[in-house]
Formats: C-alpha cells, structure tokens, sequence
C-alpha cells in the first residue's frame, strides 16, 4: 500500500516534514522581536570566531561546550531555539512569519503567510549521513538551485568532490590527481570512470566552483551520486566495519590480531 504523503502546509498541524520527511505532526510558533542594541547588526560567527572561543582562557570547560555547539549550528545556517537565561518578553509580533517544528527530527522550518521559505525546496539525491558538515552545506545548497540553474547546482558539487578528497587526505589542488589517489587506495575504478563521463577530470575540466556552460541536469544528477558514492566507500563503509569489528570481535582476539599485523613480512 502507497504511504499517505501530506505536503508541508500552513493549515495543517501534521505533515511530511521538509527536513527529514516524515509524516508526522508540527508544532507552531508565533515569532516576536526585539531590537538589536549592542552592535545594531546581527551576529554572524565565522571561522576565526570559533577559534576565538576555542582558545578563550576565562570560559569554563561546559560553558565552552555549549558556545561552540551553538556558533557550530549558526555557521551550518540552521534555524534553531536558543534560550537565553536572561530574556526580555517582547511584545512586538512579525505577523505573517510563523515558526513551524517536527516532532520527529526537531528541525524547525519559516514560513512566510502561507509560503515555506527555508529550508529551501530540495531536489536531487539525498546526501550521504557521513558527508561533513562543511561539505554537506554545499551539497545541500546544490539540491536548492537544481531546479534554477543545474550549471550553479554543478559546480557546487564538483566543489564538494575536491572538498571531500582534501577530507580524505589528498591535496584537493587536482580532482583528477586526488581521484587517481584515492583509487589506489581502495576507491572503485568506475567512480574514476564515472568522473570522465560527467567531465570533472580530463582536459576538458574546468576547475571545482567555476561554472561550466556545457553543464545539464543530467550531469548535476550523476555529480550528486559521485559524492555520495566517494563518501559511501570511503568513508561509510569503513566506519561500518570499524564498529562492527569493535562490536564483536573479543578484547582477546583483537590482541591475537594486533600481535600478528606487527610482525614483520
């Protein structure tokens, strides 16, 4: 039997979340303001913030925690609740941007009058669960905009591919160079195969991030896949077999294997 699918709406209190898809119920939220006093601008963390709050010497170890979990969840662009200990009640409400939040994956989602504005319609496959956090965001912008423009779309992925080989350990200066590498060290040949296909290595490459006037949807569709395959094998699938290995195999035993990867050939 088909699954019921309810398509995210103002007027619905359950539906398929835009997040994490599941069917299930939403809680509202009216949203209210506040002028920003201090520095008149909002704040917009980056990365020489984060290392600020990283080496503070006066911050409490939980404190700290907390700081960076916080500007790590602002700088992935996420909405989010933040309660503050000392909060103003505002009596100012923005009438017409409603605040809507999945009781399954908590994420929460803006809304114009009846209009979903973020997270943004997405399209394409989804991401892997083990793709970083950084290259993650470009991925995801990329399922964003396929629809707009599928040349945008492509060369964000193809940003992620050199991104996710300078994850993996290679220089991230030459995808085709990094690919090569990465082949060698247990990547399957077809990916390598696939990357010629969809031109991200060649000579006819352009280089990752520059828009490429040949790019088609086609192309941005088979990009999405290759990163979720460099991922899978790369990085899934040894995680996979790390816990299975940490799961099961007996403290003794895994001294057995220890003492015999140490002799020498």
């Amino acid at each position: 039997m088909k699954k019921k699918h309810v398509p995210p709406s103002i007027r619905e209190t359950a539906f398929n979340c835009p997040h994490c898809g599941a069917l299930t119920s939403q809680v509202w939220f009216k949203t209210f303001v506040q002028t920003i006093a201090d520095s008149g601008i909002p704040f917009i963390p980056d990365a020489s913030f984060v290392e600020k709050v990283h080496n503070h010497p006066d911050l409490q170890p939980e404190h700290k925690e907390r700081w960076l979990q916080t500007i790590n969840e602002r700088i992935k662009g996420l909405v989010f609740l933040d309660e503050h200990e000392s909060a103003c009640y505002s009596r100012t409400e923005a009438v017409n941007l409603s605040i809507s939040r999945c009781f399954n994956c908590k994420k929460l989602a803006v809304w114009i009058y009846d209009r979903l504005l973020f997270p943004p319609e997405l399209h394409g496959e989804e991401p892997n669960i083990d793709i970083p956090d950084d290259i993650l965001l470009d991925y995801e912008e990329a399922r964003s905009i396929l629809n707009l423009s599928h040349r945008g779309a492509a060369a964000l992925l193809r940003l992620a591919i050199q991104k996710l080989c300078k994850y993996l350990g290679e220089s991230g200066n030459n995808i085709n160079d990094d690919i090569a590498s990465l082949v060698r060290k247990g990547l399957s040949p077809i990916i390598q195969k696939s990357l010629d296909v969809v031109r991200v290595v060649g000579n006819e490459a352009v280089h990752p991030g520059i828009i490429d006037l040949r790019d088609d949807r086609d192309t941005a569709s088979k990009l999405f896949r290759l990163v979720n395959l460099i991922a899978e094998q790369m990085i899934s699938h040894p995680k996979h077999v790390n816990d299975m290995y940490e799961g099961l195999v007996p403290e003794s035993k895994k001294k057995q294997i220890e003492k015999r990867d140490a002799k020498k050939p």
